[in-house]
């Protein structure tokens, strides 16, 4: 009688406690920190309510003789582990959400705020990882004959820790290099990369793999130790605007003032063009013709892309509709 009295007034004092902290914060909500406390109040109260009552029956009842009082605290302690890494993974997930509602969703032109988004998700995820690994091993601590065992095959059987540190080496070594990529600084989510000789946009950056976007809507999916050990290429680190070029022949009697009146026409008639910057120039010479070369900026990879094409396909339909004689010949000479 005396052991249900006092775990019948810790479930009650649990229970005050549940209402009046749920009182403080909903008032606290209405003021400054109403953004975060609102979200962690409804997210967290379940997971809370279950440690606080939980919490109070472990300390309340309290450890008997018999056998079966054992067991039920042993139980009632799994339980309350198992709550508490349930409230803290809630509290991560509801401090990532409210982290993303925090920033602007224009991915394109902060950069601040596409490497913010890039390091937040991770991190939660390793964390919510690292909870979920310790609350296991609390919970196979409690388990003497577990834990004894466990001991024993990692000092008597080499070979199997061997296996499994070789088959958790991949994994491992890309959950490393997802957190090298999200602190180096290298690479954000919304970046236009250039991998393989492909351009995308980077949609996703996990700790196993990061997830492109390319420009005709395929996904690329690539582990996160490719971008730590192999080059890529990254338009869009410093700055949201990119530069597109385009390279076309043309016969070494073309007049480059001609062409460079028509690109800018083309250019500046462009709504793709932001208004910064282009220019023509001859980058290279062959025997046969002329390399010319032509820079426009554009506001992002896809408005690049897109403008390179309409003025390739410009100066090309100039060329072939005003002045043919300067499109790429063979010339060759007859000596008698």
């Amino acid at each position: 009688m005396r052991t249900a009295l006092i775990v019948l007034a810790a479930l009650t004092a649990a229970v005050v406690v549940d209402l009046v902290c749920g009182v403080l914060i909903r008032r606290a909500a209405r003021g400054r920190y109403k953004w975060l406390l609102e979200p962690l109040r409804h997210a967290c109260r379940r997971p809370a309510a279950a440690v606080l009552l939980v919490g109070a029956l472990y300390y309340a009842l309290p450890p008997g003789p018999a056998e079966w009082q054992r067991y039920l605290r042993h139980a009632i302690l799994l339980v309350l582990i198992a709550a508490s890494a349930w409230l803290v993974i809630k509290t991560l997930s509801v401090v990532e959400t409210v982290s993303f509602s925090k920033l602007p969703s224009d991915l394109v032109t902060s950069r601040r705020i596409r490497r913010a988004r890039t390091q937040i998700r991770p991190v939660r995820r390793l964390t919510v990882a690292v909870v979920a690994v310790v609350a296991t091993g609390l919970i196979l601590i409690t388990f003497r004959p577990v834990r004894l065992f466990g001991i024993s095959i990692l000092t008597s059987a080499g070979v199997i820790g061997a296996v499994i540190g070789l088959s958790a080496r991949t994994a491992l070594g890309n959950a490393f290099a997802g957190i090298q990529i999200a602190f180096a600084d290298g690479m954000h989510v919304g970046d236009v990369l250039v991998v393989d000789g492909e351009w995308g946009r980077v949609e996703e950056v996990k700790l196993t793999n990061v997830v492109i976007r390319l420009w005709d809507d395929r996904v690329l999916i690539l582990p996160t130790t490719y971008f730590t050990e192999r080059p890529f290429q990254n338009w869009t680190r410093n700055e949201s605007r990119v530069i597109g070029k385009i390279q076309i022949h043309v016969d070494h009697t073309a007049d480059l003032n001609d062409l460079r009146r028509e690109a800018c026409r083309l250019v500046e008639s462009s709504p793709l063009w932001d208004r910064d910057q282009w220019v023509l120039q001859m980058v290279d010479a062959t025997p046969q013709t002329v390399v010319i070369q032509v820079q426009a900026s554009a506001a992002d990879g896809a408005s690049a892309w897109d403008l390179r094409c309409d003025l390739r396909e410009g100066l090309v339909r100039y060329l072939r509709d005003h002045h043919p004689q300067w499109l790429p010949r063979t010339r060759s000479q007859y000596q008698p």
